[in-house]
């Protein structure tokens, strides 16, 4: 059966390091939605007279975060349709939220929970002072905003509930705090199965 794997969590978690170490091993389609996105978010916040770099504000979900979500789940849904695995990394906040918005990605394709396992991996730290440490420590530009508004970005970084009509066999929430080690990568590796 075809799988689609999500990495879920808030920024700093390390989702996309721990979705690239599995899609190594595995030889795994990867679908990142910041390397997806971030050319024509670029274009467009420039075009908006706005800071390309900003990834965060109202300003940006206003005008990205519908084609981020849009141009990985197309890219993403495009290999399952053809049989391959693909594992697609992203916050996917309002989605997880909404029960029927899994079933209808599938849908596009023709598919559904019964010819796609999915399963869930969410990535989280500890607590705040863990992801503002992460976020200072990997000095990108597009975390300025995430910085400077902290108080109002850091409640986005909370675990949450997966509101898809998952088994909870299949969401796993993953403490990445420390170093990713062969045992971490391991025991996800056994749940993606």
């Amino acid at each position: 059966m075809r799988k689609l794997v999500f990495f879920l969590g808030g920024a700093g978690a390390g989702k996309t390091t721990l979705a690239k170490e599995l899609a190594k091993r595995s030889r795994t389609a990867l679908f990142d939605m910041d390397t997806l996105l971030r050319p024509a978010a670029e274009a467009i916040m420039t075009q908006a007279g706005l800071d390309p770099n900003d990834r965060d504000s109202e300003h940006y979900k206003s005008r990205c975060r519908h084609l981020g979500y849009r141009l990985t789940m197309d890219a993403a849904l495009e290999n399952v349709e053809l049989g391959n695995d693909a594992f697609v990394v992203g916050p996917f906040t309002r989605e997880t939220e909404a029960p029927d918005w899994l079933a209808s990605e599938l849908s596009r394709i023709g598919a559904s929970l019964s010819d796609v396992e999915v399963k869930v991996i969410f990535v989280c730290l500890p607590d705040d002072s863990h992801y503002r440490a992460r976020i200072l420590q990997r000095g990108s530009m597009l975390d300025a905003w995430k910085l400077d508004n902290w108080e109002a970005f850091s409640k986005s970084l909370v675990p949450r509930a997966i509101r898809w009509p998952l088994p909870e066999s299949s969401i796993l929430y993953f403490d990445n705090s420390g170093e990713l080690t062969v045992e971490k990568l391991e025991l996800a590796e056994r749940f993606i199965g």
